[in-house]
């Protein structure tokens, strides 16, 4: 399970055998969440929570939102396109 970004303590990992759409797992402090990263469009979209607050997800949003150009050409190198 690569971790391709590490923010505020969590892990940002791509799991090698997931399903598409491309989305991200942060993982970290007992909680996990998943985002989809929508490559195509200017945002990430909350898929999954188990545990992180609001706050934490909106802030965890921003970070993503700044890397996901990085973000989607790991996803690519993991799984080919979108």
């Amino acid at each position: 399970m690569p971790t391709v970004l590490r923010i505020f303590g969590l892990r940002v990992v791509i799991y090698p055998n997931d399903h598409r759409p491309a989305h991200v797992h942060v993982i970290g402090n007992d909680n996990e969440a998943v985002f989809k990263l929508l490559c195509d469009g200017n945002n990430v979209k909350l898929k999954e929570n188990y545990g992180f607050s609001k706050k934490e997800l909106s802030d965890i949003k921003k970070i993503l939102i700044e890397h996901k150009s990085a973000l989607c050409g790991e996803w690519r190198k993991i799984h080919g396109d979108d």
